[in-house]
């Protein structure tokens, strides 16, 4: 598919805030996989004479692409995940024409291009995020690198988190470690006016909430509780709107199983209570497009992972008189 039938796409898809996103869905060794559209700049043939090599590198990384003159990492997926064998699931019998030959799903988020091999893909789909399922406790090992999975026509797709994976390859761990705090965010008077403030954050990746979590309290913002989910996230504002104890802002991630974070932010903006709650939109879905989305459902602003800091500053913008 070109970049531009895939910016075609992409450009119909749904109205922000309704829950609602679309995956294409690729193969592994028989096994079905999807990805989020918006996480997709184009899907392009493998052409191994484009190919260079890098000597030393991590056993998944193939090399670099070279593509209308850009150089782009490419990541061999089924080598880094492993065959669906070690996932406990049944192959599937799906149509050899559309996996003839593999080719390269080429995407966009944090900010980055990564490039990745795929034996073939299939199509597209619309979905609920109330669809997606969390994984099961018994792919513990395999959950952070999926965000969950869905069934389409009685095939279970798993929905690969692809930032984790370039996270696994790339990363080290160092945006979400305390050390990427500056001296100024620890000041005493600072870290003072920051106990006073009460911040919920929703994201489902245990590692990126588990992080953010440690940085914000770090900075001094003691009063910080994390949900894996956006309909957990609701659930718990719903109660606190109850007891009349709302918390003063919202960092959530966009893409999360049973509530997104644009249909969690269009609740709060539409609910005349709650819409005194400031929005932030922290994903590395953070583009043009979804931009103008978070605009339509009333985030009060939007920043791009890994840049944990900007959160914090975004926080004490709208926190800290």
């Amino acid at each position: 598919m070109s970049g531009a039938a895939m910016k075609k796409n992409v450009g119909i898809l749904l109205e922000a805030g309704t829950n609602e996103f679309e995956i294409l869905e690729y193969y592994l060794h028989g096994q079905s996989f999807g990805i989020n559209v918006h996480k997709l700049r184009e899907i392009v043939p493998f052409q191994t004479e484009e190919l260079t090599k890098l000597p030393d590198s991590h056993p998944s990384l193939m090399g670099t692409l070279l593509l209308r003159g850009e150089t782009i990492s490419l990541i061999n997926l089924a080598r880094h995940i492993g065959k669906q064998a070690d996932f406990g699931l049944p192959p599937l019998t799906v149509g050899t024409s559309s996996r003839s030959r593999q080719v390269v799903l080429v995407c966009e988020f944090n900010e980055e291009v990564i490039a990745f091999l795929v034996d073939g893909v299939d199509q597209i789909h619309r979905l609920s995020w109330s669809q997606v399922k969390p994984m099961d406790h018994f792919f513990e090992s395999y959950r952070p690198r999926f965000t969950g999975t869905v069934t389409v026509a009685e095939r279970d797709i798993l929905i690969v988190d692809m930032e984790h994976i370039a996270h696994e390859i790339f990363g080290s761990g160092e945006h979400y470690e305390e050390s990427t705090m500056e001296d100024e965010t620890l000041q005493p008077e600072r870290k003072q006016h920051r106990s006073e403030v009460r911040l919920f954050f929703a994201e489902d990746s245990a590692i990126i909430r588990q992080g953010i979590l440690r940085v914000l309290k770090n900075a001094g913002y003691d009063q910080v509780e994390g949900f894996g989910d956006g309909l957990a996230c609701w659930k718990a504002i719903q109660k606190a709107k109850e007891e009349g104890n709302l918390p003063d802002l919202l960092v959530s991630d966009i893409e999360m199983p049973e509530l997104d974070g644009l249909a969690l932010c269009r609740r709060i903006k539409e609910d005349p209570v709650l819409k005194v709650m400031s929005v932030l939109m922290y994903s590395s879905l953070i583009n043009e497009n979804t931009s103008h989305k978070c605009d339509e459902v009333g985030a009060d602003a939007y920043t791009s992972k890994p840049d944990v800091t900007k959160v914090v500053e975004l926080v004490d913008r709208f926190c800290l008189k």
